[in-house]
């Protein structure tokens, strides 16, 4: 310290920095740093978006949006509370009676003309197609498996095709398949599964509504194509979660005594007659996944009568379900050479209309299942039917047994 014993403190600090330029200095530093981040990301986000564009040998797509659209503003648009959120699409979506916004297939919906540039590289010009009244359209996209829930009681318009009859399950352009769009989804675990399908929904009207109001959503329902109120039926157990199969009345042994119905198809009408009564009872419904039959023990067992039929229903990609109560019938042998999905009955769970027989029934089923790994069961949608099924299969279900749909019991040449 030597002489500057007597210095007052703080005399000899060395000259400090400028406070006013030392805070210059770091707004400079804060502000350089804040555009470099936004150039890198701004940056970042201009390659993400144009990648397409930077790589060689990419295809150049343009839009080229119609002068209507330009003043559409979908923001105006009041989207339906029960529709997923989807794609705009074309003007060929199936049109409700309510005026929900509908499901379209998604390989359509828009003009696509392909030329070549200078160079040699694709462009594909791509025109959107003007929509009836502007409105938007949900685009389902092709190879799939099941419905969207909210959209499980309207027909696919790729697996549907409009005739004289009305619409019929047709295979889509890229091969899909009704029995695959309108199947219910399963785990795919290993384990017993057991299939239950109630039939005769639409003959009663009070029975068919409170069959759908009744049974757990794993069963299949099996609407009667002489029935009533069909379309709304099917609407209504679709909207439930139900897998649904076109029960088709086919001629007996004993026939006229013991008559099906209306539209029974009979060995004596020959192919043609056959099939026009076919497809006048595919047309009634739409919606399921395949066709059971309702009697049919002469039918079903003549190779004459069954082939036309068959053939039929296998270039529609639906499945066929034999209730198995003809010994005779040849649905499993045209089945399988013809590459329709197929499955068979295991037992008719309601022959005696009795609580305690339905029950002891369903047992047997189970035992089926847990030896063989699937078991199918019939039944009829009496309420006593319906009461004992619903109960045994909540109970079936915490001893571990799996409910599922007819479609995961099938045997299917394209799976």
């Amino acid at each position: 310290m030597g002489d500057k014993i007597h210095q007052p403190l703080g005399q000899d600090r060395k000259p400090g920095r400028n406070p006013s330029a030392r805070s210059k200095r770091a707004w400079s530093t804060v502000l350089f740093t804040s555009v470099a981040v936004c150039a890198v990301i701004g940056g970042a986000a201009w390659m993400a978006l144009s990648g397409t564009l930077l790589q060689p040998g990419k295809s150049v797509v343009m839009l080229d949006q119609p002068e209507t659209a330009a003043t559409e503003n979908l923001a105006d648009v009041t989207p339906d509370p029960d529709q997923s959120p989807g794609l705009l699409g074309s003007p060929d979506a199936v049109t409700s009676t309510d005026g929900a916004i509908n499901a379209q297939n998604g390989q359509s919906g828009a003009d696509v003309a392909t030329t070549l540039g200078d160079n040699g590289e694709e462009i594909n010009k791509i025109t959107p197609i003007q929509r009836p009244d502007n409105r938007p359209v949900l685009l389902n996209p092709p190879g799939r498996v099941g419905q969207n829930p909210h959209l499980a009681h309207l027909p696919d318009p790729a697996v549907t095709e409009d005739t004289q009859e009305g619409p019929l399950p047709v295979r889509g352009a890229n091969g899909e398949r009704a029995f695959d769009i309108y199947a219910r989804p399963w785990s795919g675990a290993r384990g017993a599964r057991i299939v239950i399908v109630v039939g005769g929904l639409g003959l009663s009207q009070t029975g068919t509504q409170y069959a759908i109001q009744t049974l757990p959503e794993e069963i299949t329902l099996a609407f009667a194509s002489n029935g009533n109120s069909l379309q709304r039926w099917m609407q209504e157990a679709r909207r439930e979660g139900h897998e649904i199969l076109l029960q088709v009345p086919f001629e007996p042994f004993d026939y006229p005594a013991n008559d099906p119905g209306a539209g029974t198809l009979t060995v004596d009408a020959g192919a043609s007659g056959n099939l026009a009564d076919l497809h006048t009872a595919m047309a009634r419904i739409t919606n399921y996944t395949g066709i059971t039959n309702f009697m049919g023990g002469r039918f079903l067992a003549d190779a004459d009568a069954l082939d036309p039929v068959m053939r039929d229903l296998a270039g529609r990609g639906i499945m066929f379900l034999d209730d198995g109560t003809s010994a005779q019938s040849l649905t499993g042998q045209f089945s399988k050479t013809l590459g329709i999905p197929f499955a068979a009955s295991d037992m008719v769970l309601d022959a005696t209309q009795e609580r305690g027989y339905i029950l002891s029934k369903l047992d047997d089923l189970e035992r089926i299942a847990r030896r063989n790994g699937t078991a199918i069961g019939v039944a009829s949608a009496f309420e006593v039917s319906v009461d004992a099924v619903a109960t045994w299969v909540e109970e079936a279900k915490a001893r571990g047994i799996e409910i599922v749909s007819a479609s995961a019991a099938v045997d299917d040449p394209e799976r």
